[in-house]
């Protein structure tokens, strides 16, 4: 398991000091050493609460990874771009995937971070989800490349500087498009291979396992409702579920009921039983809740509840599953 930043940038409330700092001491307590961030979460808020948390730890002890394609440039109060997060400080937003865009950026999380390198780059939310549109996705995409953005990424890596490189997304398609246009290490796939989708069998998956590609799975409760059930309101992909999946998700949570499972648990551990997923990274904004997802993470699942899942028809029958990984080893 691995620690998410987003919640930790303020995302859709403020989080106190101190909270932030006691849940990412929490993680490390925990055993949590792989942590990832963004400037975008809380326009460089959760990267600063991350270096103060980093010189408790120490830079050598952590895996840490950040991303780029967003600058943030000092603005006036009205031109502000908060995005989801709240109490940011006076920046605005502009993307920027050009090979100066790139450098810039990691400069600049860098020394919110307060360190001399990360050990994982991603380049951030090219996917159409984030953008708006295809039309724009695939400008960005061309943008990364022509405009030596990929270069710079490359350059890092093969000077040392980075480790690996690679794309933080909420779709897998974006992340096939850059397979067939570069050399990447690993994607961070947000909710898009979980309890309730595993489209990405089809192509992606089977494609990162022929290129040894590394997957780090975020938003494994798609947004909230694998956490929370289907309970009214409940939060599907960043808006309110709608009926299709609350069904869906009610008839999961009944197999995780005869089996005496928290659907949340099922959910966190799932997305594991893929070779290609390296990590997972729920985020936190307490010590209590990091502590929850370690007691969930260590949780034992019957066998039979994977086997059910699989013969109702809920999950693809292709679908790897964490006792057949560990059978496996």
């Amino acid at each position: 398991m691995g620690f998410g930043g987003a919640p930790l940038g303020n995302l859709y409330k403020k989080v106190e000091e101190s909270d932030a700092q006691a849940a990412l001491s929490a993680a490390y307590d925990c055993g949590v050493r792989y942590f990832d961030t963004a400037p975008q979460y809380g326009l460089g808020r959760s990267e600063t609460r991350f270096g103060a948390a980093i010189d408790r730890f120490g830079r050598e002890n952590i895996q840490l990874s950040t991303k780029i394609g967003r600058l943030l440039l000092d603005c006036e109060p009205h031109e502000v771009t908060p995005e989801a997060f709240v109490d940011v400080p006076q920046k605005r937003i502009v993307f920027d995937y050009t090979y100066d865009g790139v450098m810039r950026s990691y400069d600049a999380s860098k020394k919110r971070l307060g360190v001399d390198n990360v050990d994982i780059l991603l380049a951030h939310d090219l996917c159409a989800f984030s953008h708006g549109s295809q039309e724009i996705s695939d400008a960005k995409v061309r943008e990364l490349f022509d405009g030596g953005g990929y270069r710079a990424l490359t350059e890092l890596r093969a000077s040392g500087e980075v480790a690996a490189i690679g794309a933080g997304v909420n779709e897998w398609q974006v992340c096939e498009k850059l397979l067939s246009l570069g050399d990447f290490d690993a994607f961070l796939l947000a909710g898009r291979y979980t309890l309730l989708e595993q489209e990405a069998l089809d192509s992606f998956l089977p494609l990162c396992e022929k290129r040894d590609v590394g997957i780090i799975l975020g938003g494994p409760y798609n947004s909230g409702i694998l956490a929370t059930g289907a309970v009214p309101g409940a939060k599907y992909n960043y808006d309110v579920a709608p009926d299709h999946i609350m069904e869906r998700v009610a008839k999961i949570e009944a197999v995780c009921a005869a089996h005496e499972t928290p659907l949340i648990a099922a959910a966190l551990q799932f997305v594991l039983g893929h070779p290609c997923v390296k990590t997972v990274v729920p985020g936190a904004v307490s010590a209590a809740e990091v502590e929850a997802n370690a007691a969930l993470m260590n949780r034992q699942i019957p066998a039979g509840l994977w086997s059910d899942l699989r013969s109702e028809g809920l999950i693809r029958s292709n679908a790897p599953l964490p006792l057949e990984l560990t059978d496996a080893a």
